[in-house]
């Protein structure tokens, strides 16, 4: 069996306190229990710590030189909690995130700045990548996702929901004629994704009911690069409002359909493991997300 904390400062206490009765007095224990510690270390250790007398206690030379290492055991376990405390006060070290690149750009960059200035003793690693990463393979303490959650192994934080429109450049409309009617598209060309198959689900509703799915004459694997190329003139893109904010705004991206398309939303969470002790680092920067984004995150 192994010598336990609880033993260590049962054990340091009655040699500080001068006797197991003063020693539980500090500890807010019984005296027959400071006692029963004792006994276990000594018996653990097949050693005698302490002489026994009718009026104190004497450390023999092996307590001697135990309680030396017990004190240093103890103490730097007090430092240890401390740090936990201070960085409870104060986040520090190291924060993995990880995002698809149009979330890392759109919303997650804008928010670096700022968090930076508010908890600069966090060292922020960023990184991208367009399909589902393994947390724990990739080291990733916090990752955000875009649409329906599969993994349950993870705690979910939910950041609130964006709508996805379809969209054109102005520059493609005046080349290309601005289509009315959902039978319009078959003379265009539609920009979408290589996978998952369900992000090329546009919000236009066919005659059945169900929303349009189309076949894209250029994919890509990432909702940058879609952007990137309707905002060249390249073709016509649905993508989720939280990337083509400021494009709308300008006038870069004009939507389509407007009085046609159907209301549908991407859900948008913040995940982490449930094994996982939730640490200051990740609180403080979902936190700052949540406060930045406001309570209508996404909904512009």
């Amino acid at each position: 069996m192994k010598t336990t904390l609880d033993e260590l400062q049962a054990f340091a206490a009655v040699v500080d306190g001068g006797s197991i009765t003063a020693a539980a007095e500090r500890l807010g224990q019984t005296v027959s229990g400071i006692s029963r510690s004792l006994g276990r270390l000594e018996q653990k250790l097949a050693t005698t710590l302490l002489r026994r007398t009718t009026r104190r206690l004497e450390l023999t030379e092996e307590g001697e030189v135990f309680l030396a290492q017990a004190r240093q055991i103890l103490a730097a376990v007090d430092d240890a909690e401390e740090q936990m405390a201070a960085r409870r006060e104060q986040p520090a070290g190291r924060l993995r995130v990880d995002a698809a690149t149009p979330f890392m750009l759109h919303v997650i960059v804008p928010l670096v700045d700022s968090y930076r200035a508010a908890h600069p003793q966090v060292t922020l690693e960023l990184h991208s990548n367009e399909g589902i990463t393994d947390l724990i393979e990739h080291r990733t303490d916090v990752a955000f996702r875009i649409g329906t959650l599969r993994d349950s192994t993870l705690h979910a934080r939910p950041l609130g929901s964006s709508r996805i429109r379809v969209l054109a450049s102005p520059d493609y409309l005046a080349r290309c004629g601005t289509p009315r009617r959902l039978q319009d598209l078959a003379g265009h060309t539609l920009l979408g994704f290589t996978q998952p198959e369900g992000l090329n689900d546009w919000p236009l509703r066919t005659p059945e009911g169900t929303p349009l799915r189309i076949t894209p004459a250029i994919a890509s694997s990432s909702g940058e690069t879609l952007r990137q190329l309707a905002l060249a003139g390249a073709g016509i893109v649905c993508l989720s409002d939280f990337m083509t904010l400021e494009d709308r705004r300008s006038g870069r991206l004009v939507p389509l359909f407007v009085r046609q398309s159907l209301d549908i939303r991407q859900a948008i969470h913040a995940v982490y493991y449930r094994n996982t002790a939730l640490s200051s680092r990740i609180a403080s920067f979902l936190d700052h997300a949540v406060q930045h984004l406001g309570p209508r995150a996404f909904e512009r």
